[in-house]
């Protein structure tokens, strides 16, 4: 499933593309046809993320989109028939709005002279009113990439909680955004025990790896991939490899299992937490002795004994059946 960067980046490239004046909206697939009719034709007002969710803003109307692990949003430049270099159709030969090939199922698109955007597959798409938005919204904890997140209040439920730090930092009420490869790398940065019970967590801590969370997120928007090893560990600095892998990014633990850890060496581990696949180095995040830390989850960190532990709520939204993009094999939660 995206992680939060990913949201915030296509909030700014649809704001980019289609804010400041009116838009094409159609659905090819035609599961969000006559949604997609009321807001066709009227200006596009803004795009904002907030954690994993995207709120599309169009005349009166709010779009609520949420990509889910299936969901893709891309975006494609245009070209006005007038375009230079072009054909007379456009620039690149792009025929222009109402006439642009459709590939796949897409719920939704959005186009104008300077581009389209095609949504497929999402877990969440539905035109929303005020008071909805509000609904989901008041689910969801601070976003480290919004500037009015407030840290205190994912404090506040981490502080009481004796579910291990290694979920409450997947609950999207905690911190709204955050995913499994945030997850993995913070807690590995910071050497904090995933298996440690939220209640043993120190403030210190908590303060710290929300400043982390700030800086790695908003490096990601920029660039586009993830990438949380320090200077020292960098492919040049450690003359090795770049490393290969379709998330992309240099990173410590995540999806790097039996590989040797960049500062120790010891083979990284991997092992299912609450639903999802949890990364980490033996030695450098021992499990935690103190008083709070939960044993089962603690066991499991440390590789000794298998266990289930529950899985974090679930994001807000409707889920219904994605539709598969074309082409693509279904994921598996990594």
């Amino acid at each position: 499933m995206p992680e939060g960067h990913v949201t915030h980046r296509l909030a700014a490239g649809l704001s980019d593309r289609f804010a400041g004046g009116p838009v094409r909206s159609t659905s090819p697939q035609g599961r969000f046809a006559d949604q997609a009719a009321e807001l066709d034709g009227h200006p596009f007002r803004s795009a904002q993320a907030y954690g994993k969710n995207l709120f599309v803003h169009i005349g009166d109307g709010t779009v609520h989109v949420h990509l889910g692990l299936l969901g893709r949003l891309t975006l494609t430049d245009g070209g006005g028939p007038d375009a230079p270099g072009g054909d007379g159709r456009g620039a690149g030969g792009d025929p222009g709005p109402g006439r642009r090939p459709v590939q796949g199922q897409v719920r939704w698109r959005l186009e104008n002279d300077r581009g389209w955007a095609d949504l497929r597959g999402p877990q969440a798409c539905r035109l929303i009113d005020a008071a909805e938005l509000a609904a989901v919204t008041a689910r969801l904890g601070p976003d480290p990439l919004r500037a009015d997140a407030d840290p205190d209040l994912g404090w506040a439920r981490v502080r009481s909680s004796a579910t291990p730090i290694g979920l409450l930092l997947m609950d999207q009420r905690v911190a709204a955004g955050v995913g499994n490869i945030f997850r993995a790398e913070v807690l590995y940065r910071h050497r904090i025990d995933p298996g440690m019970a939220g209640r043993a967590l120190r403030r210190s801590e908590w303060d710290a790896i929300w400043s982390d969370l700030v800086g790695l997120m908003e490096a990601a928007v920029v660039r586009g991939r993830i990438d949380t090893v320090r200077p020292e560990h960098d492919p040049v600095a450690m003359g090795r490899a770049p490393r290969l892998d379709r998330h992309g990014g240099e990173v410590y633990v995540y999806r790097r299992a039996d590989q040797p850890c960049l500062v120790c060496r010891t083979p990284i581990r991997t092992r299912e937490f609450g639903g999802r696949n949890l990364f980490w180095c033996p030695r450098c995040k021992r499990p935690s002795r103190r008083q709070g830390a939960d044993p089962r989850a603690a066991r499991t960190a440390a590789g000794r004994t298998p266990t289930r532990l529950r899985p974090a709520p679930a994001d807000p939204g409707p889920v219904g059946p994605p539709d598969p993009p074309a082409g693509e094999p279904a994921a598996r939660p990594a």
